[in-house]
C-alpha cells in the first residue's frame, strides 16, 4: 500500500477507525482519554477471559476487533507480537523474532507500546527491533534492527519510545549523536531522516499543530529530550522549535500533554511545568506560564479533564509511594492530593463522561468523579489482575489490563458516544 497519501485522505481513512477503538499509547489521541462513558458498578468485576502472555510492560492495543500484544518469547532472546480476538479471546495470531541479549532485575519484556495504523501495526522492541506487521494476519513485512543500523548503544533500561506514526513515517527515539531521534518509511522499514544528538528521555512523542503553519508543515512531533522539549517536522526532521527546561538532564519523564495551546511537561526530578503557546506571522513562542517542582512525574502521564488534570506522582524515599494529585491547569496550583493510591505506579484513563479510571500496581481499580475539592471514588473494584507497571486500554465497553503473566479483558457499563478526531495519520 502506498502511504504517500494527500493528506485529507489521511485523515478520512483514519477517521474510519472504529469510535472505540485504542490503537496506540494513551489511546486515540495520544492523551489519555476515552469517548466511551463509563458508569460505577455494583457487582464485582470479573475478566471475560485471560491468556497467558510473557514478560513486557508494554500495553494492549485495540483496533478492529484485535487485541494486540508484545511481549518476550519464555526463555529465548525473542520477542513476539500477538493477536487476539477482542471479545472472546481466541488467539489469532503470533509471530516472533530474534534480538539482541538483554537482561534487567525489573523486567526483560518490551516497554513501548505497539501503534495500529491503517492496516498495519508496528512494534519497538527493548532491543531498538522496529517492526510491521499486516494487522489481519500477522504477516512480517518488514524488520529493521534500529540500533544496530544506526551504531547506537541500548538505554540502560532497554527502550521505552512507543511509535509514532504520521503518514508514512514511523517516529522513534534512539539516543545517539546524530541520532537522538530517527524515522523509518512505513512501507519498506528503510530509514528515512535522522536528527538531534545525545540520549532522550524515557517518554514518547505526541503529535502537534502548529498553527503558525499551513498543510502538511503544521503536524510536529514533541519529543522530550533530557533537558526540555523539541518540535521536529516527521517528514524531513527539521527541527521548528525548542524549550529548554534544565540545564541538567532530568531523569525519567512521562510524555507530554497538551491541553488547548498549553503544553504540560514533567520528570521525576525536576517536577511539572506548564508552558504557554503563542501562533504569529509564521512562528510560535513558548513561555513558561507556570512550575511547580512538587509535582514528580515518573512514568504515568496525567490526564486533562476541563480546567484541571490529574497525575500520578512518585515518592521514591524514604520507601516508594504512588499519590494522585488534582491541578488547576492554568496555575499549577494543586488542589487537592490522595496519598497511596499504589505503591510506585498507578495508571490514568479518562472517560468520556469525565470520570478517572485509575489502575494501581497492585491490580485494584477505581472510578473516580471529576471532582475539583476532594477525592471522589464512585466506585471500587480490588485484584482485578495481578501485580501491573502497564496502563489500562477502554475499547467497545471492555476494559484491557495486562499483568506480569496475562492480558485480560473485563466489561464495563459504557455509554458510547462518536468519536471526533484521532489524531495520527
Amino acid at each position: 500500500m502506498n502511504r504517500c497519501l494527500p493528506l485529507l485522505v489521511v485523515l478520512l481513512l483514519t477517521a474510519n477507525l472504529a469510535a472505540s477503538d485504542w490503537p496506540q499509547w494513551l489511546g486515540p489521541n495520544r492523551d489519555g482519554t476515552s469517548t466511551e462513558k463509563v458508569e460505577p458498578w455494583a457487582a464485582p468485576l470479573k475478566p471475560s477471559w485471560r491468556q497467558p502472555v510473557g514478560e513486557g510492560f508494554s500495553v494492549p492495543v485495540i483496533a478492529a476487533g484485535r487485541v494486540f500484544v508484545h511481549a518476550k518469547v519464555k526463555d529465548k532472546e525473542a520477542e513476539e507480537l500477538i493477536a487476539f480476538d477482542a471479545k472472546t479471546g481466541k488467539p489469532l495470531w503470533r509471530t516472533e523474532y530474534p534480538r539482541a541479549k538483554y537482561y534487567s532485575l525489573i523486567q526483560n519484556g518490551p516497554q513501548a507500546t505497539p501503534t495500529v495504523s491503517l492496516d498495519r501495526v508496528y512494534s519497538y522492541g527493548v532491543t531498538g527491533v522496529l517492526c510491521c506487521h499486516e494487522a489481519a494476519s500477522g504477516k512480517r513485512l518488514w524488520l529493521t534492527d534500529v540500533y544496530k543500523l544506526l551504531g547506537a548503544t541500548t538505554p540502560r533500561f532497554g527502550v521505552t519510545c512507543s511509535p509514532l506514526v504520521v503518514g508514512d513515517r514511523v517516529l522513534v527515539t534512539v539516543g545517539d549523536k546524530g541520532a537522538g531521534v530517527a524515522a523509518f518509511n512505513a512501507d519498506t522499514g528503510e530509514l528515512a531522516w535522522k536528527a538531534l544528538s545525545g540520549r532522550m528521555s524515557t517518554a514518547s512523542p505526541i503529535l502537534f499543530t502548529n498553527r503558525a503553519r499551513q498543510g502538511r508543515a503544521a503536524r510536529e512531533a514533541v519529543f522530550v529530550t533530557p533537558t526540555g522539549l523539541v518540535g521536529v517536522s516527521p517528514f524531513d526532521g527539521e527541527t521548528s522549535w525548542e524549550y529548554t527546561l534544565s540545564d541538567q538532564p532530568f531523569g525519567t519523564a512521562p510524555s507530554p500533554v497538551r491541553a488547548g495551546d498549553l503544553l504540560l511537561a514533567s520528570s521525576d526530578r525536576t517536577g511539572s511545568v506548564g508552558i504557554k503557546l503563542a501562533f504569529a506571522d509564521g512562528k510560535l513562542t513558548a513561555t513558561r506560564s507556570w512550575t511547580n517542582p512538587e509535582l514528580s512525574g515518573y512514568f504515568s502521564t496525567p490526564v486533562v479533564a476541563g480546567e484541571r488534570f490529574y497525575m500520578i506522582t512518585t515518592q521514591t524515599l524514604p520507601q516508594p509511594v504512588a499519590s494522585l494529585r488534582c491541578v488547576e491547569l492554568k496555575t499549577g496550583k494543586e488542589m487537592w492530593k490522595k496519598e497511596k493510591v499504589g505503591f510506585f505506579h498507578a495508571g490514568l484513563l479518562r472517560t468520556g463522561n469525565d470520570r478517572l479510571l485509575l489502575l494501581d500496581d497492585a491490580g485494584n481499580l477505581r472510578l473516580l468523579a471529576h471532582d475539583a475539592k476532594k477525592y471522589h471514588e464512585l466506585a471500587e473494584a480490588k485484584g482485578v489482575c495481578g501485580a501491573t507497571f502497564a496502563n489500562p486500554a477502554l475499547a467497545d465497553g471492555r476494559l484491557y489490563l495486562r499483568d506480569r503473566s496475562a492480558v485480560l479483558c473485563v466489561p464495563l457499563t459504557v455509554q458510547k458516544v462518536p468519536v471526533q478526531n484521532h489524531g495520527g495519520r
